[in-house]
């Protein structure tokens, strides 16, 4: 009889354990960990024990998430609050990678509004083809050199387009010299809400 069989007996029959209780008090099994044999009842325990620390695993895992989320959320509110302070256009253009420094500690962020600082046509077709920010590990077309000197050291990207309606008015990159710190499989939900967030507070000094 083969093992597979066995397995499906005892499950068809589980009146045979009442039945054989003497049976299974002499069924005796490796301990998992080697080193002796342990009963069916020793071997039971330990495997609930040994689930029981997968599942508290798991549930530490999913309570520092929820409070990484939190911190996040935190941080976003902080800097919407703080864009309310500006009260024009330049402020504003220098207050916005500022903030991103000091609240998200992003060490570098540009941010290029076309009205002012007209991109490249690639860059221009890049933003546009964007739904969402978007992370890299390489600078999208010219815009290594909207870093200037840090350019080298970069290794991390993150691509925010800045819209008014459907159209694209600009562009926020962060980037980093880590190359974890921004990367192609990342969540974006958070990114979106600093590019939304930026392009309201830039809307009003926005040419139309």
């Amino acid at each position: 009889m083969k093992a597979e069989e066995v397995a499906q007996y005892l499950q068809n029959n589980p009146q045979f354990f009442e039945e054989h209780v003497e049976t299974l008090a002499q069924i005796n099994l490796p301990h998992p960990h080697g080193g002796r044999t342990i009963s069916l009842g020793e071997r039971q325990l330990l495997a609930l024990r040994e689930k029981n620390k997968e599942l508290e695993k798991k549930l530490s895992e999913m309570i520092a998430f929820a409070q990484d989320n939190e911190a996040l959320q935190n941080k976003v509110h902080e800097f919407i609050v703080a864009l309310f302070a500006a009260r024009d256009l330049e402020t504003l253009l220098e207050m916005i990678p500022h903030l991103l420094r000091d609240i998200f500690a992003i060490p570098h962020a540009v941010l290029h509004l076309w009205q002012s600082e007209p991109p490249s046509a690639e860059v221009l077709a890049f933003a546009d083809a964007q739904q969402q920010p978007v992370c890299l590990h390489h600078p999208a077309h010219d815009t290594a050199a909207w870093f200037g000197e840090h350019a080298p050291q970069l290794h991390s990207y993150a691509y925010l387009p800045l819209r008014a309606g459907i159209e694209t008015v600009g562009l926020l990159v962060l980037a980093s010299e880590d190359k974890q710190r921004f990367y192609p499989e990342m969540g974006t939900v958070f990114l979106q809400r600093i590019a939304e967030a930026a392009a309201s507070a830039l809307h009003p000094f926005i040419e139309h």
